[in-house]
């Protein structure tokens, strides 16, 4: 009789306080609770094997996290043991803390999913903000219903709310339990495309980055795309009945949704032939600067003082663009100076020269060049072209250093810089 009840008595469930308050004041508690603090330290301890020996350190990895427990391995190492234990204590002692223990650990399991799936996919923002407290309420929820025994009488009860959507019958569990699986599944496909994207980005420079940003948002797009169709099937939306919707939205894209359509396709031609770089330095509608982000729908321009121009990609395809870098990365730049007529040609030509090449960034191949470009009105104007390979990192600040060693030049070897000169005539009256 005793190993009936010792056996049967784990198949019991607690549905009372004072069922609660009699099964944890026994001493076998106290031993489950040394089972559960052994799988924990177990648990952290591969992570933190594993973690070593893979070298993941970065912050944002979603099966590590910034700390051993914050990722989603942790919780789903420690609920595996902590099933592994429970069987192994439901052989001789009743259940209490494992009731309780292996829901909370389903519900930090599916809060660190939910949570770092986010982080990864999204940036940060309000919106990602409320949906991680959403799910971290639901699923705290879900344990309070499931430990009180709550949640059973809950379910039957919804289920008897019931109602007909064309020739088929649905209730509102079936609806809450369609949502839960639709949010899963999505959740499922961005962690995938979260993990590929990361995967592909990882030490890509250049044309190479280009190609795999394109690979990685066609991912997502088609992943995103197949998850809300299981999710639509899971809520029990018939898939069937999409074709009057698919080709109303055809319609909508090809009357009022064209520009919008035309963005997103040339965002993935210029990903494709890069023609345009992530890091190149183009011109574009009068606005110059470097392609920060190609993005599905626009592109991102970023000049020398800081100010952000965002291009929609379709401007791109269709507008003359001037890329500075498609060839290199060196960009050429000038500045031009008039002397007066009596100067010596040559003297001028090589104060100049060694002006610009007393600057560091000025390339010496292609070398600089000082050319007598015009006979003005004033005096002899001479041009000085130059190269340099980082226009990044500003331009008005090497050209003003060159104007001013070519004046400090000029002057010191007494070679006059002509002012304007005009003559005016008064007519008397």
């Amino acid at each position: 009789m005793r190993a009936m009840q010792a056996q049967s008595a784990p198949l019991g469930r607690i549905t009372d306080l004072e069922g609660w308050v009699a099964a944890l004041t026994q001493p076998s508690a106290l031993m489950e609770l040394a089972s559960l603090l052994l799988c924990i330290g177990l648990a952290w301890t591969l992570v933190w094997l594993l973690r070593r020996s893979l070298g993941a350190s970065d912050k944002r990895s979603i099966w590590f996290g910034q700390r051993l427990v914050d990722g989603v391995l942790f919780p789903l190492l420690l609920l595996c043991l902590a099933y592994a234990a429970r069987a192994l204590v439901a052989r001789w002692l009743p259940l209490a803390v494992f009731q309780i223990a292996v829901p909370v650990l389903v519900s930090l399991l599916v809060i660190r999913v939910g949570v770092k799936v986010l982080q990864a996919a999204f940036t940060e923002t309000p919106l990602v903000r409320l949906l991680e407290h959403t799910i971290s309420w639901l699923a705290w929820g879900a344990v309070v219903l499931w430990v009180s025994g709550l949640l059973p009488i809950m379910l039957e009860e919804l289920d008897q709310i019931h109602w007909k959507v064309g020739g088929a019958s649905m209730s509102v569990r079936t609806l809450i339990e369609g949502t839960l699986t639709a949010g899963a599944v999505l959740l499922f496909t961005l962690w995938i495309s979260a993990a590929i994207e990361a995967r592909l980005l990882r030490s890509a420079t250049g044309g190479e980055l280009s190609l795999r940003k394109a690979l990685s948002n066609a991912t997502r797009v088609v992943l995103m795309f197949v998850g809300l169709l299981l999710a639509l099937s899971a809520v029990g939306v018939d898939l069937t009945a999409l074709s009057v919707l698919g080709g109303a939205i055809g319609v909508g894209v090809g009357f009022g949704l064209q520009k919008l359509a035309a963005n997103y396709v040339s965002g993935f031609v210029i990903l494709a032939e890069r023609s345009m770089r992530i890091g190149d330095n183009v011109k574009v509608d009068g606005f110059e600067g470097s392609i920060t982000q190609i993005n599905a729908r626009y592109t991102v321009v970023r000049s020398v003082t800081g100010r952000e121009s965002i291009v929609p990609n379709e401007m791109l395809i269709t507008q003359r663009i001037e890329n500075l870098s498609l060839v290199d990365s060196n960009v050429w730049q000038s500045t031009q100076v008039s002397v007066a007529y009596e100067s010596d040609v040559e003297q001028v030509r090589s104060l100049l020269l060694q002006c610009a090449l007393d600057q560091p960034r000025v390339l010496r191949d292609p070398a600089p060049a000082v050319m007598l470009a015009n006979f003005g009105a004033d005096g002899l104007e001479f041009v000085v072209g130059y190269w340099i390979a980082d226009p990044q990192a500003g331009t008005l600040g090497l050209k003003s250093a060159i104007n001013v060693a070519i004046l400090q030049a000029l002057r010191a070897n007494h070679i006059d810089i002509p002012f304007p000169q005009r003559v005016v005539h008064t007519r008397a009256s």
